[in-house]
């Protein structure tokens, strides 16, 4: 095999490679062979059908399957040959592919970039800490409570907190405008999912009741033509619903599993997936920033592949939370690439860095940490030891679990040098701490 090597541009590389033809016509004759053995045709018996009769009916198939063989086999060869890594699959373009002449193509293609490490002696970390309290329980308690409620009629008028359906169409200029309609829609007072004004416009309404507000959308409303615009909405209320929540008592503990024990054994309940979540939630204030400086404090060129395949991984993970997709659903259309980008070029950024670490520091996942974290993520399930046994019964699950052992490992070997201060906090400052800015 002859190969040579051309940088173009960048992390972009060009191989040009030749395979002798002795190498393709004999694993096409080879391959023939074996096909003639089972071959069934009119007028001949299974394996006696003349050699030339295969090549004619079956030949053009072979060779096609041997060269694209031949073609993704030679170029890791010659990749590995060469020292170069990859990133990404290569773009093939052939030179020579006649019959009893030598293979001959051109692999364009991506490799990794080198990753100079920075001084990580400067980065300062914050490492929080927060108790559960027991205000923090009863408070996470109502919040479960309220996601059990249900809505009751009520014959007075509509306030904040109570549920409303209704009907409303709205109009700018005297003219209706898209996505301004609708009938039977459910609204909750002061959840401000509507635009400023819409549901204050509502509250002292009673059902069968007709009001018409005047709104002015946000300047950063997703509608062009609808930013910073005065507008009408025409609204009709069909019903007013009252919460009602659930009483504590066994109905409503046997919703979360819990059969026996009453308040207090579902208080600590409570508390105990309450720790498991600020555990968590810690680690990942002190993950996030580290790799933050990590980012910062680091330039990479990044490979296009790369941040191709991480684009398309986020994308399909948005369809995967929007559940099943419409017939003629268009992915790339409705969630184009600049959707993703930035994300993507951060996760790949990031992970290019982080596996320079790990190779600079001789890093590997602790079988113990990975052992750990397993048995953590088994607990929330009913059968733990069913989920311990499941995850090390299918490596890929396993090697999620020691990819994120191995970036734990990483914040741990970055913290070691680091400047870090601890600070204490309270539990709805670390798990909310938009509201806690309030």
């Amino acid at each position: 095999m002859q190969v040579s090597i051309e940088s173009t541009s960048g992390l972009e590389r060009r191989l040009t490679i030749g395979v002798p033809a002795d190498t393709v016509e004999g694993e096409i004759e080879k391959r023939l062979k074996e096909a003639a053995k089972n071959i069934r045709l009119n007028g001949f018996r299974k394996g006696k059908v003349p050699m030339k009769v295969v090549k004619q009916r079956y030949g053009a198939g072979v060779r096609q399957e041997v060269v694209g063989e031949v073609i993704s086999r030679s170029f890791y060869e010659a990749a590995r040959k060469e020292d170069v890594k990859p990133a990404g699959q290569p773009s093939i373009q052939p030179k020579e592919m006649g019959e009893g002449k030598d293979l001959e193509f051109v692999a364009t293609f991506e490799v990794y970039p080198e990753v100079a490490l920075k001084d990580v002696d400067g980065f300062k970390v914050t490492r929080y800490s927060a108790d559960i309290t027991d205000q923090d329980v009863d408070n996470m308690i109502e919040v479960l409570r309220t996601q059990a409620a249900t809505w009751e009629e009520v014959d007075r008028a509509a306030k904040e907190g109570d549920q409303v359906n209704i009907d409303f169409t709205g109009t700018k200029d005297g003219e209706e405008f898209d996505g301004g309609k609708a009938s039977g829609h459910n609204l909750t007072l002061g959840s401000n999912s509507m635009i400023p004004g819409f549901e204050d416009g509502i509250v002292g309404m009673k059902a069968g009741e007709e009001k018409t507000i005047k709104v002015t959308f946000p300047d950063d409303y997703q509608a062009e033509e609808l930013k910073g615009a005065d507008a009408e909405f025409l609204i009709k209320v069909n019903t007013v619903s009252e919460q009602q929540l659930p009483e504590l008592k066994k109905p409503f503990f046997q919703q979360y599993g819990l059969e026996k024990g009453g308040i207090k054994a579902f208080q600590k309940e409570v508390k105990a997936n309450m720790e498991r979540e600020l555990k968590n939630a810690l680690k990942s204030k002190v993950k996030s920033q580290v790799m933050d400086q990590l980012i910062e404090s680091h330039e990479v060129e990044l490979p296009k592949a790369l941040v191709a395949n991480e684009v398309n991984v986020l994308r399909n993970q948005m369809m995967q939370r929007f559940g099943q997709q419409p017939k003629g659903f268009d992915a790339k259309s409705l969630l184009p690439d600049t959707m993703f980008e930035e994300d993507a070029k951060r996760r790949v950024s990031l992970g290019l860095i982080v596996g320079e670490v790990v190779k600079d520091a001789k890093l590997q996942a602790d079988p113990k940490s990975v052992k750990k974290m397993v048995e953590e993520i088994a607990t929330t399930y009913e059968d733990p030891q069913e989920v311990i046994d499941y995850y090390y019964g299918q490596r890929e699950l396993l090697a999620g679990v020691e990819s994120a052992v191995l970036e734990d490992q990483v914040v741990e070997h970055i913290l070691a040098k680091a400047e870090v201060s601890e600070e204490t906090s309270t539990y709805d400052e670390i798990m909310q701490p938009q509201k806690a800015e309030k």
